[in-house]
């Protein structure tokens, strides 16, 4: 039966097992609109307000599903308003399919209106944003080009595929078939390699893990089973937080932006580290100073399932193409001694792990500068309060550091993903993420923002309206993009340029989106807060304000500034 190529592009994405897709509509691909009309029954379009929005969005569902997230947008400013989303992707090797309307064929190469050239502004040989850049061109091929997107964004180390679909190829009739779901190829440890991993771990003293990148729940019970086999002491990798129970006895805690001290020494002084799934990027290696480039000091077995991440920065001592879930299964049986020599070590390691998230107060904070307001207290809140398969979502800014530093997550090896977080660092990913969450998982889906980082993508608050999506927002508000004035502080210490924000009625935003809200006023109020926001049938945004002086988990504004002011001036 013959059909228009774009309902052809619907069907394919639904042999893919696409249940969702996020975009903003555009005039040059109305048959693919029109193929989602023909199938609404099976599959949803979420309407969004702006394209960087609905690329996070599906992001956050590649996140969460393991399948890439679908982005639909039109040519030339969609597609480069939803660059954002397509660069985090990259970055934190997520799967996702962007599909972008285009041009008509016999319009190219003129300029026409909102003309762009996909291949140079996305493609991987020109250091773009995405693995692959297919522009389709003859419809009867359409199920070969989506099969491969979806192959190609999901094998090896995951990340984003664009799909380019020129206006008048998306009205052409065919009648393809779609192609069967095309599933990942799960690259496994060869027993030798295996074998030589476990010899390396015999040889070892003080042995470290570092866990990261796509886990399924499965092969995060594999992990932890081998973590206890070996009594492995395990670190989850930057913003993978949820990667190893933050519960179990030998939980080490996160490797990333602002890394508790114990533990970066910890690392670095061990002899054997063992990073399974995680790139080793240089937010995880704080700098690529935990591992010393090109040859770490500490032997490093390095587990991934790009063979192009593999000696790309560090050369490793063992490296292993495989995926996380496949090695984490070859491993979990590996023949461990029946004691091993660092077990004291690693009982040691978590314990500076819950020394690291007991409450600590901030030097020089006086009660006026906290204003009743506690933050370990209000993040023991989330964590009574919330449920364990709670999506916690956020963006970029030190107000993540709370949560970061204080939440303790239940693990994939509980049985689903609860963290979503851009390891590329990009402001307002929090409010769309959430918004993905809630509509397709039915999860109670939390977001702790800023008030610079809400702001980039608020206006996504309607997305939730329109499609019964229900939000909890923690709001901090202190009146500045606050990460870039504690640098600001410590390398031309007051010399404010910049950074300051004069802001709307944050409570007043969120009511004209039909959300509840409400400003706590001290920490005593929050839980109570916090216990309606549950029970209630639409969202909530809880705004704190919070005092500038509050910036980190660690110091004051005021002891930047002062220790900046202690060194020797620049030049």
């Amino acid at each position: 039966m013959t059909k228009t190529a774009g309902t052809l592009i619907v069907e394919c994405l639904l042999a893919q097992g696409v249940e969702v897709a996020f975009g903003v509509p555009g005039e040059s691909y109305l048959p693919v609109l029109d193929g989602f009309h023909a199938h609404r029954d099976r599959i949803r379009f979420v309407t969004c307000r702006h394209e960087g929005g609905a690329a996070f969005m599906a992001e956050a569902h590649g996140k969460l599903t393991g399948r890439p997230g679908v982005c639909l947008v039109t040519r030339g400013p969609g597609a480069t308003n939803a660059s954002i989303g397509v660069h985090t992707a990259f970055q934190d090797s997520t799967p996702m399919v962007l599909l972008v309307g285009d041009v008509g064929s016999d319009f190219r190469h003129r300029e026409a209106f909102q003309e762009i050239e996909f291949t140079s502004m996305f493609g991987p040989s020109t250091g773009g944003l995405a693995k692959r850049v297919e522009r389709i061109d003859d419809a009867a091929r359409i199920p070969e080009y989506v099969s491969r997107a979806f192959a190609t964004a999901m094998n090896g180390r995951p990340g984003p595929v664009v799909l380019v679909l020129p206006e008048d190829m998306l009205h052409q009739k065919v009648d393809a078939t779609p192609l069967p779901r095309t599933q990942v190829c799960q690259a496994g440890v060869t027993a030798e390699a295996a074998q030589a991993l476990a010899s390396m771990l015999r040889e070892a003293r003080r042995p470290f893990v570092i866990a990261g990148g796509r886990f399924s729940p499965e092969g995060a019970r594999a992990l932890q089973a081998f973590a206890e086999h070996w009594q492995l002491p395990v670190g989850n990798a930057f913003r993978f937080q949820d990667t190893f129970d933050n519960h179990h006895p030998l939980y080490a805690g996160d490797v990333g932006i602002a890394i508790n001290p114990k533990l970066a020494r910890t690392i670095r002084d061990s002899d054997l580290v063992i990073a399974i799934g995680a790139r080793l990027g240089e937010m995880t290696t704080s700098g690529y100073s935990l591992l010393s480039v090109p040859r770490p000091v500490q032997k490093l077995v390095h587990i991934h399932p790009c063979a192009d991440e593999l000696h790309r920065v560090y050369q490793a001592d063992l490296a292993i193409c495989a995926t996380a879930d496949a090695a984490a299964d070859s491993l979990r049986d590996l023949a461990a001694p029946p004691q091993v020599p660092w077990a004291d070590w690693a009982a040691s390691v978590h314990a500076d792990y819950q020394a690291n998230v007991r409450p600590q107060a901030l030097p020089g904070l006086d009660d006026k500068d906290a204003a009743g307001v506690d933050m370990p207290a209000i993040v023991a809140a989330l964590q009574r309060q919330l449920p364990a398969d709670a999506v916690l979502t956020n963006g970029a800014g030190n107000f993540a550091s709370w949560v970061h530093r204080y939440f303790r997550y239940h693990g994939l090896a509980k049985g689903c993903k609860t963290q979503l977080a851009p390891t590329n660092g990009a402001m307002g990913y929090g409010i769309p993420a959430a918004v993905a969450a809630s509509i397709t998982t039915g999860r109670v889906a939390f977001t702790i923002t800023g008030d610079g980082d809400f702001l980039m993508n608020g206006q996504e608050l309607a997305t939730a309206a329109q499609h019964g999506g229900k939000l909890i927002v923690l709001l901090l508000n202190n009146g500045m993009y606050g990460t870039i004035r504690m640098h600001q502080e410590r390398e031309y210490p007051r010399r404010v340029s910049g950074t300051a924000l004069a802001n709307p009625d944050f409570c007043a935003l969120a009511s004209a989106f039909g959300m509840h809200a409400q400003r706590i006023g001290n920490t005593a109020e929050f839980e109570a807060a916090l216990r309606d926001a549950l029970a209630r049938e639409n969202g909530t945004l809880l705004e704190i304000r919070l005092s500038p002086e509050v910036i980190s988990t660690r110091t004051t504004l005021r002891e930047i500034t002062e220790e900046a002011l202690r060194r020797p001036a620049r030049g």
